[in-house]
């Protein structure tokens, strides 16, 4: 399971690096301005800092909020439930039929829509809030740490995080190839660039809380093995 985990985020880090490349290419044949710099007070001003600052930030909170609640998807859903609708179904293959996983869902509108709030309400919406729907059983903690960290940002406006991002960032990242790619529009490029970087930082943000988690764990086991109970 393990090494399944590794080779899968080693596939997922290609394919990001190749379509990243990608995109950074179609971008500079198309437009030459940086989006992120402004002047203030005639000082130049990069927003990316400021960004990553506060992405610094709310990820200590996101990682406190997960240490409170042991890392259990049980708990950490309690703390979901007070800000966004959490709903269970039977198997998870209804979801994959409209190209989404179990764990956080975020706003739809449309026939995508229509087909969620019937699955999930038995009646037909034509715009859905963001939520959680999960299969019934044992939740994979990992997996959820992820949808958890995706959910955090969005509740807190982080750039990269809506629907039209996560859709662009499936079809181009799986379906579409250079081609495709090539023929974008300038914003379209920008939202899929800002999708990339927020699946990397979500996938970055569970493998460290795996390596602490680990590293402590065989802390513990070592001090318990020489008798020593914190």
């Amino acid at each position: 399971m393990e090494l399944f985990k590794k080779i899968l985020l080693i596939i997922f880090s290609l394919q990001e690096k190749i379509l990243t490349a990608r995109l950074n290419k179609t971008l500079n044949t198309k437009q030459t301005a940086k989006r992120k710099k402004v002047y203030a007070n005639g000082v130049l001003l990069s927003l990316d800092s400021f960004a990553d600052k506060e992405r610094e930030e709310l990820e200590a909170e996101c990682e406190a909020i997960l240490k409170t609640s042991e890392f259990k998807p049980e708990k950490v859903l309690e703390y979901i439930k007070q800000q966004t609708g959490v709903y269970y179904i039977d198997n998870s293959q209804y979801l994959y039929a409209i190209g989404e996983n179990q764990g956080f869902i975020y706003p739809q509108k449309g026939l995508k829509a229509i087909y969620l709030s019937l699955l999930i309400k038995n009646k037909p919406l034509f715009n859905t809030p963001e939520m959680f729907i999960l299969a019934k059983g044992e939740i994979n903690k990992y997996i959820f740490m992820y949808h958890f960290y995706n959910w955090f940002m969005f509740k807190h406006n982080i750039a990269g995080i809506g629907a039209d991002e996560i859709n662009l960032l499936n079809k181009y990242l799986y379906n579409a190839g250079e081609d495709d790619i090539n023929k974008l529009q300038l914003n379209d490029i920008y939202k899929l660039k800002d999708a990339i970087a927020q699946d990397k930082a979500a996938i970055n943000f569970v493998i460290k809380l795996c390596k602490n988690f680990e590293t402590s764990k065989i802390a513990l086991e070592k001090l318990k093995d020489k008798g020593i109970n914190l």
